[in-house]
């Protein structure tokens, strides 16, 4: 077999190193933000100017508005969003506190009961020779890693929001210099929270796992086992913080819409409009808090099924650390990959024109990408054995350290693929969008059938990509191969998010920008940052799903094993009626957070028309209008309604395996990836057209697109109809439902112990 060429302490020395210079090299970034000043001081000399433009103070380019009056009304507006969006995620963290604490105490009681809560040692799972450590201490482990995934996935979204809530306004007031400097001072603060996301996560997985090893020793079964609680941790507060997020955000944005847009005919971020703070706040705490703990989740889980079934395999069985961590270098290379990309959008090309946005962060992608490859070719080469063998469903298979290689590059490349084909799918400068545009002429209607069939369609290369990489990394390495697919496809993360941040950080400079009242060429700059964030926001969507369904296969995979299921059988009744019942998850789960939206929505419009009807002086714009009202509108119906999709998917699988046993749990899992997976890509592609249809009216920068404009004609009506409708889709249902097909899997995982012992009560009575 070999050994690898790397040692074990280099192992031991490499990530922990990699780790660091990530959360380094993202504090260098916050700290050239914040060289951008928010308080109107005229001491800068134009002396110590940098290419970046960060030491000239800003230059005058307003027309008739004073200075220093437009820096202290940003100042002002940045901070109205950032309390609103703190004060949000405190009353949600107190909520989700509650619950990660009676989690823990379940997953505490349910595993520790395995065996009595005995403390003697027992037979390991797989080599009944063996004894390894008692069932209580894995219980008590498992709690404890759910416990620092839960806290690790908190702090991911607090401090991506606390990040772009700082940057907002610096990028307003950059674009006052040119398109290219807002470009850079978005891109960087995106990085900031990329970099510290990915490096914390594989941290904070690092010293969990040499701590855990303290006690378990060469119990490596146990060890890995007891670390699958963190995925759970990872993921069950991504559910909740995507979920109430995306509830707040698309509650304010369709209600300030509607009234605003629709009925009132003032602009997109008017001040007069009462919903618009809470509409910022929203882009903050859905698209940045929530995404950052659902990547996060991600993460964390496909390291974790790939260690789970390493642990099994000659990785743990002869004890090879440097071969075991493989996922966690693979990890660590990713984040000195992204951080020379990085370089490429920030340091060595300069953006000048509009149009060179949208290519900019195109290259991010396919520069980490190719640099990516190499890195894994590298790993592989020094991390792995010549020839080792993986764990597969009771047999041991001989991998070569090439095939393995090939398991994660083609996830690495799907992910491309799946990020391209979004892109072609929800960017306004090709036909589909253009098509659903121009259906907008004879009004919303058409405009809606358009936009639905173009999402329908667009999962059609997606899945055959995702369908491809399983059968390549499965044929290779089996369970382990598709758990480090799922691994590649994540490892360009801190580039994935960084590209992602950047459209809620430009989305609210553009609201700023309105807000200030600034002049209508800034505003043209904001919005042309925001077109092209809407397009990676659904590239980073895209990536989230691709990842989620490698991710929850591979969990899949270890939890039939960890079950001891020697077949899954769809022709068995059991099987059978957990397939379809899985397969409507998907749909229930849309339902609730659809609705949760609509019922939000509503309240909302009718806050927005009493404002307008009963302040006097409003539309004329004497009177301020009270926005706060709004903001707890959006809190209330946030923190109700994301309870019960939450519990949904947290209590499906307990219920399912504890009254009906390992096999139906194992349909129910399998038919919630195979739909979940489908209406989630279709949902956020749909919803992502839409807004770019609407954008691409509004810009008018093409003959077609000024035959159906101006802002307020028929046409662009009917697009923001589209648009709204399209809201919910793509950010709420849609990425909540990686998350319940990732969160479902994981979670059978942890309690498969129990289910195996003491499951299936109703079978066992009849």
């Amino acid at each position: 077999m070999g050994a690898a060429m790397l040692s074990e302490l280099a192992t031991e020395i490499v990530v922990p190193v990699c780790a660091v210079i990530g959360i380094a090299f993202s504090l260098v970034q916050w700290v050239m933000v914040s060289r951008v000043k928010l308080t109107p001081e005229r001491h800068a000399s134009s002396a110590n100017s940098s290419k970046n433009g960060y030491g000239d103070y800003l230059i005058e380019e307003e027309e008739g508005i004073n200075d220093h009056s437009v820096v202290t009304k940003c100042a002002d507006i940045q901070n109205a969003i950032s309390e609103g969006a703190t004060s949000f995620l405190f009353t949600e963290y107190q909520y989700v506190g509650i619950f990660m604490i009676a989690f823990a105490i379940l997953i505490f009681l349910f595993l520790g009961s395995v065996e009595g809560f005995s403390t003697k040692s027992q037979p390991c799972t797989y080599d009944k020779e063996k004894m390894c450590k008692p069932a209580l201490a894995t219980a008590i482990f498992s709690t404890v890693s759910f416990l620092l995934g839960a806290i690790t996935s908190v702090l991911s979204g607090f401090l991506g929001m606390k990040i772009a809530t700082y940057a907002n306004a610096r990028t307003t007031l950059e674009a006052r210099k040119g398109v290219g400097k807002a470009f850079i001072v978005a891109f960087r603060s995106g990085a900031v929270m990329g970099f510290l996301l990915a490096a914390n996560g594989l941290l904070v997985l690092y010293i969990a796992i040499n701590l855990f090893k303290l006690y378990y020793g060469d119990d490596w079964e146990g060890l890995f086992e007891a670390i699958t609680g963190y995925g759970l941790g990872g993921s069950s507060m991504a559910l909740f913080g995507r979920v109430g997020g995306g509830i707040y955000t698309k509650a304010a944005d369709v209600g300030a819409d509607l009234v605003g847009k629709v009925e009132r005919n003032i602009p997109e971020d008017d001040p007069r409009n009462p919903a618009v703070i809470a509409d910022n706040v929203g882009d903050n705490v859905g698209d940045i808090a929530g995404m950052g703990s659902d990547l996060f989740g991600s993460y964390a889980e496909s390291s974790c099924a790939a260690l789970v079934v390493a642990s099994i395999s000659s990785f743990g069985i002869n004890h090879d650390f440097t071969g075991m961590l493989y996922p966690l270098l693979i990890s660590s290379v990713s984040i000195l990959v992204c951080l020379i990309t990085t370089l490429f959008a920030t340091d060595l090309f300069e953006i000048k024109v509009v149009k060179e946005i949208e290519p900019a962060l195109k290259k991010q992608l396919i520069i980490s990408t190719i640099l990516m490859t190499v890195g894994i070719a590298i790993v592989t080469w020094i991390g792995v054995p010549s020839s080792f063998t993986i764990y597969n469903f009771g047999v041991q298979k001989v991998v070569k350290n090439w095939q393995l290689f090939l398991c994660v590059g083609v996830g690495l490349w799907a992910g491309l693929i799946i990020g391209f084909v979004t892109e072609y799918y929800t960017s306004n400068a090709y036909s589909p969008v253009q098509d659903v545009a121009d259906s907008c002429r004879t009004g919303a209607a058409t405009n809606v059938i358009f936009g639905l069939a173009l999402g329908y369609k667009s999962v059609i290369i997606p899945i055959f990509a995702i369908a491809i990489s399983i059968f390549v990394s499965f044929s290779f390495a089996a369970m382990y191969g598709i758990a480090v697919a799922a691994l590649g496809m994540l490892s360009t993360i801190a580039t994935g998010l960084a590209i992602d941040a950047y459209g809620p950080i430009s989305d609210n400079a553009g609201g700023i920008a309105e807000m200030a009242g600034m002049s209508h060429r800034i505003r043209e700059r904001t919005d042309a940052l925001d077109a092209a964030g809407n397009t990676t926001a659904a590239i980073g969507k895209g990536f989230a799903i691709g990842s989620a369904a490698l991710v929850s296969l591979a969990l899949f995979g270890a939890f039939v094993s960890r079950a001891a299921i020697t077949t899954v059988d769809v022709l068995t009744p059991k099987v059978f009626i957990g397939l379809i019942v899985g397969a409507m998850l998907p749909y229930w789960f849309s339902a609730m957070t659809m609705k949760s939206v609509g019922s939000a929505a509503l309240k909302m419009v009718e806050e927005v028309r009493r404002q307008f009807n009963t302040i006097p002086g409003l539309m004329e714009g004497h009177a301020k209008p009270d926005y706060a009202t709004c903001v707890k509108i959006s809190t209330d119906a946030s923190i109700k309604e994301m309870i019960p999709p939450g519990a949904l998917v947290m209590l499906t699988p307990l219920i399912v395996g504890t009254f009906f046993g390992v096999e139906t749990l194992s349909g129910v899992l399998a038919g919630a990836l195979v739909s979940g997976v489908q209406i989630a890509i279709s949902a956020s592609n749909t919803g992502g057209a839409w807004d770019n249809a609407k954008k691409y009216i509004e810009a008018g920068a093409s003959e077609h697109a000024r035959t159906l404009g101006p802002k307020g004609s028929d046409p662009h009506k009917a697009a923001v109809i589209g648009d709204t409708v399209g809201d919910p889709l793509k950010d709420t249902s849609g990425p909540s439902l990686n998350i319940l097909i990732k969160l479902m899997a994981v979670e059978s995982l942890v309690f498969a112990p129990f289910f195996a012992t003491h499951g299936g009560l109703l079978f066992k009575i009849f």
